[in-house]
């Protein structure tokens, strides 16, 4: 007799995953939640709090101050004065049975001179800390991958309904029905097609479904969340103190420009974000999954490896890339845009390398170019979807403005959401 040992019989490999090493200048992932109420937060000189809002409300009814909380509450009021009251100078220090009501992690450095207004938060795990979920970089490698398949329709034989020529016939026919539905725009004019024209066959047989997510392709790749983006001090080797995952509310600038290129300023926003982020997460690819999707007419698959798709993403940062350097280029600097300094001398300094040092562009600030594949439209049509669906901004290119983020000392020198993947 033998056995399956001494023949050696193997499982075959049909399952990638890898683990990748996510690092970023700056960035931010919105939460269900896009802005908070003055009630939500508390601001001092030095860090923005989010309360425990239970514990808090408990501690204010034992000083007898919860009906101030709730009145404050129902008109939308800053409640600072109010634990002043309450708890002193040192309400940061105050605790509940043990509980902090203003935990160290939901608060975060100020990077701004005066008042955060309109917070915009970042999204966290049940523990309060930061973190990046895996469908929002599943997401934008979807985008990636939609880009790349319609830049190369040729290569992999997408039906002449699927190419770009025809998605800009559909937009230019549905622009009076796209504001009602212009988040979802993308999925029914193209994307949907794009993923799902596939039959399952699974061990030579057709497998009759509906198409839709059955007949997906991209149920063969799953990605996980990071790992908790928390706060790490450092010593560098010139013995200064430097920081991995800082959480900061810094001003972001959104500014656009007016017909002579001058940069023109137009309201600033307040946002949680993550500084200097490392972090990790792993992309799985199920490869006999992968192989059950046949494509109608010829249409292949662009990718049977995690390279693949993280060198679908590299095409697809470089051509955004290339994009962003071209708009700073033309972008002039103005002095006096409503009491701001509008010097992005650094921005364009930022832009300057030819090769993109970046994998990807991934969360809030990301764009019409980041989050579509609007790189591939036709200017004027872009334009016109920008005007029906956003801001409208007449003879201007689309999209007119950008988000930057400027330091507390006034200089405008980061652009959120650009990271970069490296294998661990």
């Amino acid at each position: 007799m033998v056995t399956t040992s001494d023949i050696g019989l193997t499982k075959p490999d049909v399952y990638e995953t890898q683990r990748i090493q996510l690092t970023s200048p700056l960035l931010h992932i919105g939460s269900a939640v896009s802005r908070l109420n003055k009630f939500e937060y508390v601001q001092t000189d030095q860090r923005v709090y989010l309360p425990n809002q239970d514990l808090l409300a408990r501690a204010l009814k034992q000083q007898g101050r919860l009906d101030d909380y709730i009145d404050r509450v129902n008109h939308n009021e800053d409640i600072t004065e109010l634990l002043e009251i309450a708890f002193g100078e040192d309400w940061r220090q105050v605790k509940s049975k043990g509980t902090p009501l203003f935990p160290r992690t939901m608060s975060s450095l100020k990077w701004v001179e005066g008042r955060v207004t309109d917070l915009r938060p970042m999204i966290r795990t049940g523990m309060g800390h930061f973190y990046i979920p895996g469908t929002s970089i599943k997401g934008a490698i979807r985008t990636a991958i939609a880009y790349y398949m319609l830049k190369h329709a040729d290569r992999y034989h997408l039906p002449k309904e699927q190419q770009v020529s025809e998605i800009e016939l559909r937009l230019r026919k549905n622009l009076g029905n796209l504001r009602h539905k212009a988040e979802f725009a993308d999925d029914d004019l193209f994307m949907n097609r794009l993923f799902s024209s596939f039959d399952l066959v699974y061990q030579g047989q057709a497998v009759e479904v509906r198409e839709g997510p059955n007949t997906d392709f991209m149920r063969a790749v799953q990605v996980t969340d990071s790992h908790a983006l928390i706060e790490e001090k450092f010593t560098t080797r010139q013995g200064k103190t430097g920081f991995i995952n800082l959480p900061i509310v810094p001003e972001v600038v959104i500014s656009s420009r007016f017909p002579d290129g001058k940069a023109k300023y137009r309201a600033p926003i307040y946002a949680e974000m993550v500084r200097s982020v490392k972090a990790e997460f792993s992309i799985s690819l199920d490869q006999e999954m992968l192989s059950w999707f046949k494509g109608d007419r010829g249409l292949t698959i662009p990718f049977q490896s995690v390279a693949d798709i993280l060198n679908i993403c590299q095409e697809f940062a470089q051509d955004q890339w290339d994009y962003e350097h071209d708009y700073w280029q033309n972008i002039k600097n103005n002095p006096n845009a409503q009491g701001k300094n509008l010097d992005f001398g650094a921005i364009r300094e930022f832009y300057e390398p030819e090769q993109c040092p970046f994998s990807l562009r991934l969360g809030w600030a990301s764009g019409m170019m980041g989050t579509t594949v609007g790189l591939l439209l036709d200017d004027e049509l872009r334009a016109q979807v920008r005007d029906t669906c956003g801001i409208p901004a007449p003879r201007f290119e689309a999209p007119k403005s950008r988000r930057t983020v400027m330091t507390k000392s006034g200089e405008i020198k980061f652009v959120p959401g650009w990271v970069k993947f490296k294998d661990l």
